[in-house]
């Protein structure tokens, strides 16, 4: 019984290690597909934003108000990352945006890859800003950079008092974090300035922005986090 014992853990070891061995190759060739991303952007003058959150946090609202207010300024177009359907880009398609949804299937997040095949039916030389909506998650996304400038992570105050603490690694490499719905704050019985201050304490360095994206209240302050 000992000996069956020792053999189990022995190649559940080996399994192990075989999985990081597996992870960390996918990430390094995930890495070296982004910044060939980063680069072929880069040639073409196209300012990229990953936009990235939980399901129903309010990314794909944060982008119609952007475009809404861009759109006339900048030569705008968003690529939707979603598990299924095209509701995302059909949203954004309706505020005169161009817009090209990627379905990843069962995974929970956007990766260089399929990044780069959405750029391939995009005409580079067309746009000025292009922003990328990830999949609803705040997990996965953080480890596969997608060859973006900037990142922006929406949460929001429906997510509880304790979402930025429990989910730290998106947020320490976000340029900009909007915490949505503040509105709802009272009902919730969350305090946004805790928020904030959670969003501090893991990233010093990031804009944090108060917003209630339907109404409008807050998307002026993104933009100019952005610097457009």
């Amino acid at each position: 019984m000992n000996t069956e014992r020792e053999d189990v853990v022995r190649l559940e070891e080996e399994d192990e290690i075989l999985d990081v061995e597996l992870e960390e190759n996918l990430l390094k060739r995930n890495e070296e597909l982004a910044q060939q991303n980063r680069k072929l952007l880069d040639e073409h003058g196209v300012l990229c934003i990953d936009v990235m959150g939980s399901v129903g946090s309010g990314k794909t609202t944060l982008l119609e108000k952007i475009a809404q207010k861009l759109k006339e300024k900048y030569r705008i177009a968003v690529i939707a990352g979603d598990v299924t359907t095209t509701i995302d880009a059909d949203r954004i398609k309706r505020q005169g945006v161009s817009s090209i949804q990627v379905n990843t299937g069962r995974e929970c997040h956007l990766d260089a890859n399929l990044v780069r095949k959405a750029l391939e039916r995009i005409d580079l030389d067309s746009i000025d800003v292009l922003f990328i909506e990830n999949v609803g998650n705040l997990i996965c996304p953080a480890d596969f950079p997608l060859g973006a400038h900037k990142r922006v992570v929406v949460v929001s105050i429906t997510e509880g008092e304790y979402m930025i603490l429990k989910h730290p690694m998106i947020f320490r490499d976000a340029d900009v974090i909007v915490i949505n719905k503040v509105d709802l704050a009272e009902a919730m019985g969350v305090d946004p300035e805790k928020l904030v201050g959670d969003a501090l304490q893991i990233n010093p360095r990031a804009k944090v922005v108060k917003a209630a994206l339907r109404d409008g209240a807050g998307v002026d302050e993104v933009i100019q986090a952005l610097g457009l």
